[in-house]
Parts: structure tokens; C-alpha cells; sequence
């Protein structure tokens, strides 16, 4: 699908260089910002400069890329094991995404499959694996878009949490695909967009995106979403996924649960969008997933201005575990499926 609409790259990789839109400026500036070591690429996913586990997933391919440039006079074997502690190092940025092992394994595993014999030649491989991934993402996106659209109806309204827009992914995004797509139709609906507390995600990021691309968006605070569904105004939620394990528990952006809860007590159908590279077969459930808590800072303060007692206790846990039984189906860019997730997620990515 081509969109009439242009947003800043979110990763970009020219001519052996890697730059990403620091997202944590947004929406009051736009600014790519080039990154010079493995170590900029740690901080960068750390700091949320690039988010969204699609985007991170391609970030730390491109981060291999960028952290073994200056590795080329080692031997092959050399050259493997300092690739096997690059990728070590990347994925310690954010656990809970599992894009992000996705793609450093399938690179690492890629490179050391090789049989190649020079560093040379193992890097011209890493690169073109990196860029394969970064392109696998955008078709993954318009497929997500393909199936998903005709879940928005005419004068539909749809509510979605955080970010899971072209900001989070190479192409049109994951949960966003089916919207950017069914407006490309030519259907009229309404987006109401959660602000996503504690660093508003939804507010600075898919508001932001959205009204750019010329849809119809209101910005609601989390606490909103449950009086906007009772007053009929959300007919569906489609949220993202960073991670989606072998029995169809999903984890995503901190809040998703309350608003599974409260969809399943209005009676609105929820659905996650989730490519392919954030399956998670290797993982049984939901409470296996390692939760990543955030600093205390981002809870204490709003913007640059503290709000909470000094040394008050926080928990700060960036994401939550939407079990499958709150979800009505999961749109892939292999069509929507549904329970039993154990059996499907199987079928159609067990391999």
C-alpha cells in the first residue's frame, strides 16, 4: 500500500551509517541523530530514543553493524566471538521486547552458519542481513495492514494504548497498519488514542502521528478509556505487542491489561496486532516474561517538573501481561488468528 503521507525515518542506515529519530524530543523537534558506537546504540534503545519492538529489533541489527565496523583486522574466529559479546551487550538494553534477541540471534546465527573465512566478508554479511530484516519489517507492516482493515468499520470508533505507529516499526506500524490502511480506502472512522502514562507514548507519539497522516484522533488520559467505551463511542481496540509467548499471553506497554478488562466488560472487541519477529514460542506464558522495570524518576516527575515526595517508594514496571482469554484475536501479516492461540501461533510460526 502506498501512503499519501511522509514521516521521518526511524532507523536509517546511509551509506554505512545509522541514524535514529530520537523520539524522546517529540513532538517539539525533529531530530535524526547518528550514532557513532555500540555503546550509543545501548543508550539510544535504553533512553527510548528508538522504541517500539519492531524498530529496537532493527536498531540492534544495525547496532552490530556499527559496533563491528572497526573489527575487520580480527581473524574469522576472532571476529565471531567479538560479534557473539556485541550482540550480548545490545540485548542487555531492554529485555522484555523480543524483537530485539530475535534479530541479534538470527544474525549472529547467520554470520557463524557462513562458513566465511574473513572478517571482511563476515561483515558484508552482517550488513545484508541487517538490511534483509529492516526490509522484512515494512512488507510485515502492509500485511498486518491487510488483514486488519476490515475490522474498522464505517464511523467506527477504535481505541489503541502507547505507541505502536510507524515510530515503532519500519513501515506503516503494527497496531496503526490497519488504520493508516482502511483510511487509504477511503473509510471514515474515529481514533481515540490513550496518552499512555508515565512517558505518554500516546500523547507525544501516536496523537502525533496519526494527526499527520490526516486521521481523526482525540487524545483521552488513561484514566478516560473506561467512560469513553460506556459511552459507546469505541466500537474496537487494536493495540501493539512486544511480545507474544506459545499459549497467547501478550505483553505490551504498561495499561494494555486494564484496557483488555475493561473491553471484555463493555463487550468491545480487542485485538493485538504482533508480526511475526514478536512471537515468542520459546516462551510457555505470560508470567515467564522478564518485566522490565524503568527508573523511578519517570513516575516522580512530569516533564522537567518533580511531582511526588522526595525518596517516596515507585514501582515502575515499563509493561503488564494481557492474558489470551481477553484477547478476541491476533492480527499477523498472515491473517488474524484466534483461540486456541496454542495451536495456531504453532502453526503458522512454529518454524
Amino acid at each position: 500500500m502506498n501512503t499519501s503521507f511522509k514521516l521521518p525515518g526511524t532507523v536509517e542506515w546511509k551509506n554505512g551509517e545509522l541514524y535514529f529519530l530520537d523520539q524522546t524530543l517529540l513532538p517539539l523537534e525533529i531530530i535524526s541523530e547518528k550514532q557513532e558506537n555500540a555503546e550509543q546504540v545501548w543508550d539510544s534503545i535504553k533512553r527510548l530514543k528508538v522504541r517500539g519492538a519492531p524498530a529496537i529489533g532493527i536498531a540492534g541489527a544495525y547496532g552490530l553493524a556499527v559496533g563491528m565496523r572497526n573489527k575487520l583486522r580480527l581473524s574469522a574466529d576472532g571476529f565471531l566471538k567479538e560479534l557473539a559479546r556485541c550482540a550480548e551487550y545490545l540485548n542487555s538494553s531492554r529485555p522484555t521486547a523480543v524483537n530485539l534477541s530475535w534479530a541479534l540471534k538470527r544474525i549472529v546465527g547467520r554470520v557463524s552458519e557462513s562458513g566465511l573465512d574473513s572478517a571482511e566478508a563476515m561483515y558484508r554479511l552482517l550488513v545484508t542481513e541487517a538490511e534483509l530484516i529492516h526490509a522484512e519489517d515494512r512488507a510485515i507492516c502492509e500485511g498486518i495492514g491487510r488483514h486488519g482493515a476490515g475490522l474498522i468499520k464505517e464511523e467506527a470508533g477504535v481505541l489503541t494504548h502507547c505507541n505502536a505507529g510507524s515510530l515503532a516499526t519500519s513501515g506503516i506500524g503494527t497496531a496503526t497498519a490497519p488504520m493508516y490502511t482502511a483510511h487509504a480506502e477511503g473509510r471514515r472512522f474515529r481514533v481515540f488514542s490513550d496518552e499512555t502514562r508515565p512517558l505518554l507514548q500516546g500523547a507525544r507519539l501516536t496523537s502525533w502521528e496519526l494527526q499527520r497522516a490526516g486521521l481523526d484522533v482525540t487524545l483521552i488520559c488513561d484514566n478516560m478509556a473506561a467512560s469513553v467505551m460506556a459511552k459507546g463511542w469505541i466500537n474496537l481496540v487494536i493495540v501493539g505487542t512486544d511480545r507474544v509467548t506459545a499459549n497467547g499471553d501478550v505483553a505490551n506497554k504498561i495499561g494494555t491489561l486494564g484496557v483488555a478488562v475493561m473491553a471484555k466488560h463493555f463487550g468491545i472487541p480487542f485485538y493485538v496486532a504482533c508480526p511475526s519477529s514478536t512471537v515468542d514460542l520459546a516462551t510457555a506464558c505470560g508470567a515467564d516474561i522478564e518485566i522490565e522495570e524503568r527508573d523511578a524518576e519517570e513516575v516522580t516527575s512530569f516533564g522537567e517538573r518533580r511531582t511526588a515526595p522526595e525518596n517516596i517508594k515507585v514501582c515502575n514496571p515499563a509493561f503488564d501481561v494481557t492474558p489470551n482469554e481477553l484477547i478476541t484475536g491476533i492480527i499477523t501479516e498472515k491473517g488474524i488468528i484466534k483461540a486456541p492461540y496454542g495451536e495456531t501461533l504453532v502453526r503458522l510460526f512454529g518454524k
